[in-house]
């Protein structure tokens, strides 16, 4: 008997077993990431960000494909009937909470046929005001719509997005009235704000494409707290506008079934990304983003708090897709 036979029979079943397992389970040949948006968006931008990370770790290609349409939703569909074998995943946006309320004929259920992975990042939205416009804050802008109703107009990124929802609050606690334009997607959204089309176009720092403090003054940021990228910009609620705490986000998620060793070895390496210091510094310096990396039972705790929050405001004041 060889020594290699003698070390085979000494070894445990279970260990014999391991290769035969990780091949069973660990998708053969390329991952595929859908960003559900158009190239050179937010979502995009942070899927290819980490795209050569995760492809050194994993050891297989990593194709980033974009499928846009309805606020995310064509593209995360293509992952829900996709099968569950860890070899497509996604990149979502916070509309991801937003479209079961807001898009009747989803076509999939977000709950039942996918799975959280991981809470990227999140970002406030500023609202802002073109160079050639008055206005030095919000309250200014709200005094203004408050003696010209349905006049001056707002910029978002589409119906039912959190820049239209967080409006929609807005209006009512602080009593003003606006117009709201909504465009197919940050890059159309973000060319408008910076030819001066809008009186106050509303993103995060990312969506609006390097436009502020060039063309764009910020007058407020929607979260509850101040961003570290723009400390001395107040907050909605400081801007006499009570109730307001509105963050975009970015995440992963899976489809639901994914073997449970294949979704964490994928949690693992996109943590792993958010690690390295040029990927943090690009998040946190353009684009305005606090890396969170959460576990995926912290994501899916954000999430049902996020698409009850959102799908409220949806139902109240009675939101429609484009």
């Amino acid at each position: 008997m060889t020594a290699r036979r003698r070390l085979l029979l000494a070894l445990p079943a279970a260990a014999l077993a391991r290769p035969a397992l990780a091949q069973a389970t660990w998708p053969q040949g390329p991952i595929r990431i859908i960003a559900p948006f158009p190239p050179g968006g937010s979502v995009d931008t942070i899927a290819r960000l980490l795209q050569p990370h995760l492809s050194a770790d994993l050891g297989v290609p990593v194709v980033i494909e974009n499928r846009p349409g309805a606020s995310g939703a064509i593209g995360t569909a293509a992952l829900a009937r996709g099968p569950a074998d860890g070899a497509t995943w996604a990149m979502v946006f916070d509309t991801h909470a937003v479209n079961p309320a807001l898009i009747a004929t989803l076509g999939f259920d977000t709950k039942r046929d996918l799975v959280p992975v991981m809470l990227v990042g999140t970002a406030p939205m500023l609202i802002t005001t073109h160079n050639s416009r008055p206005w030095r804050s919000l309250p200014e802008v709200i005094a203004a719509a408050k003696a010209r109703p349905d006049t001056l107009t707002y910029g978002s990124i589409g119906n039912g997005s959190l820049a239209h929802l967080t409006m929609s609050l807005m209006q009512t606690a602080g009593d003003f009235r606006v117009v709201h334009v909504p465009y197919r997607g940050g890059g159309p959204m973000s060319a408008a704000a910076a030819a001066g089309e809008l009186d106050m176009p509303m993103a995060t720092n990312a969506g609006l494409g390097g436009q502020v403090g060039v063309t764009l003054r910020p007058l407020a940021q929607t979260g509850a707290r101040r961003s570290a990228l723009f400390p001395d910009l107040p907050t909605v609620a400081e801007s006499g506008v009570p109730g307001i705490d509105a963050l975009a986000w970015w995440a992963v998620i899976g489809r639901a079934g994914v073997p449970a060793p294949v979704l964490a070895r994928f949690h693992a390496s996109l943590a792993k990304a958010l690690a390295v210091p040029e990927v943090r510094a690009r998040l946190g310096g353009p684009l305005g983003i606090d890396v969170v990396g959460s576990t995926p039972e912290a994501f899916g705790a954000f999430l049902d708090t996020q698409m009850e929050t959102w799908g409220r405001v949806v139902r109240e004041h009675n939101i429609r897709p484009d």
